[in-house]
């Protein structure tokens, strides 16, 4: 079985849903499409609730109104047949009462879920009922029959995956099976979600939980490319990456790809594939265990990055120094994405400044704390690249002209880790795909 995912800009509009239909239905096999909430529906939802929680009534009417009559012109639009229009016309006026509901009850952070769980729930049911105006042969299963979250928050892939196979089992006369991305359940059985780009998450589990034949994720974009194309004129996809080396860039900054979503597949070694929607002849980008050793595949960045260095004259010797600086991150529930150590010093990075201040406080107890805001970390992938001899050489030529706060070697052997000011990163990646690559 296939599993195809497409994401908010591939359902965006009525056009594109009656195209991603087409992708479906031309595709051999059978399929379990996640599909995500219509592009622009999530933020409009987080704004609603923000405003609610903040007692804003009449703002948050006023967006619910907004967000109602663009699903209004969709389904006008989606639709052919006067029937269809008027299953259309219900479906938006049953969510939207839900939604009124939600905000004239006491508005709680549970009902903040609730609320963002809708725009999967529409978007699935939508394109359920344009494939049955088609007359084409589907189901739409709910992701909230299957898909979980514990009290971390993090996917419980085997409980998942016993609740999926026999539902898709006892749905194996059907060909296509329709379910929403980003929405779970939590540990109290309350409507949850993955966070934002949840729906490559979802998919990826999926695929892992019924070991799929491939995880395909459909954007707007042919696949992942070498650097950021928003800030490098010249830019190429890349064809092939293994699971590690598609996780360093998606953890990194690539955009294309949710961080979380190569964990499940790599573990059942599902192959994953990005594809265009906009372009479906496109080879897109296909990640699985092999590689290529010794090539330079791509860079990315990480922007909102905060350094923290400690000096401490006690480091000197001192075994179980660094557990206790780690155990202040680990309390504050703040991960770390680069470490370097000296005999006197260990300098850090967060992407998170939320309990930064409390993190400041109690680091002073073990030396002096200098901090940095405003930095960004560019990471060069590719497969076994550190084990290169001259790897590294052309990394820091192409840096010559950029001053390098940190780097980080030999964590990974896919990847080499620099941090840069900020200001700094268009110039440190236009100079990396003019070295690593040729292109400028």
């Amino acid at each position: 079985m296939l599993i195809m995912k497409f994401g908010g800009t591939s359902v965006g509009k009525p056009e594109r849903m009656k195209k991603i239909a087409n992708l479906v239905l031309e595709t051999p096999g059978k399929k379990i499409v996640v599909l995500s909430a219509l592009s622009g529906t999530t933020n409009a939802l987080v704004a609603i609730g923000d405003h609610l929680l903040l007692g804003q009534f009449a703002k948050a009417e006023e967006a619910i109104s907004t967000l109602e009559n663009h699903y209004k012109v969709f389904v006008k639009d989606l639709f052919e047949s006067d029937s269809f229009h008027a299953i259309g016309e219900e479906i938006i006026s049953r969510f939207f009462i839900f939604i009124r509901m939600l905000a004239a009850a006491q508005f709680d952070t549970k009902s903040y879920r609730e609320l963002l769980a809708q725009g999967e729930l529409m978007s699935t049911e939508l394109f359920y009922q344009h494939l049955q105006e088609r007359k084409i042969s589907a189901r739409l299963l709910p992701a909230l029959y299957f898909m979980s979250i514990d009290e971390n928050e993090e996917p419980e892939l085997e409980k998942i995956s016993n609740r999926l196979k026999p539902l898709v089992q006892s749905l194996s006369t059907v060909d296509i099976i329709i379910t929403q991305g980003y929405i779970c359940r939590n540990h109290r059985n309350e409507i949850d979600n993955l966070k934002r780009g949840g729906s490559d998450y979802t998919a990826s589990l999926v695929g892992a939980a019924i070991r799929a034949e491939e995880i395909q994720i459909w954007t707007d974009i042919d696949g992942m490319h070498n650097n950021d194309p928003r800030i490098v004129k010249k830019t190429v996809p890349i064809s092939e990456l293994t699971f590690d080396e598609a996780s360093e860039l998606a953890y990194f900054g690539a955009k294309i790809l949710h961080p979380s979503t190569i964990v499940p597949a790599q573990k059942y070694n599902v192959p994953v594939r990005l594809k265009n929607t906009m372009d479906e002849k496109a080879f897109g980008t296909i990640i699985t265990s092999k590689g290529t050793e010794g090539s330079f595949k791509a860079v990315a960045a990480k922007d909102g990055i905060t350094a923290i260095n400690i000096k401490s004259s006690r480091m000197l010797m001192a075994y179980g120094f660094l557990r206790k600086v780690f155990e202040v991150f680990e309390n504050h529930k703040t991960s770390i994405d680069m470490i370097t150590t000296s005999e006197v010093a260990v300098s850090l990075t967060i992407d998170n400044n939320t309990h930064l201040s409390s993190i400041e406080t109690e680091l002073k107890k073990f030396g002096t704390i200098e901090v940095d805001k405003d930095q960004a970390i560019i990471c060069i992938v590719g497969n076994k690249i550190t084990e290169q001899k001259s790897s590294l050489k052309k990394v820091f030529d192409a840096l010559g002209d950029v001053p390098i706060r940190m780097v980080s070697c030999g964590g990974s052997v896919n990847n080499v880790s620099v941090l840069v000011e900020k200001q700094y990163k268009d110039k440190a990646l236009n100079a990396l795909n003019e070295e690593l690559f040729g292109l400028k």
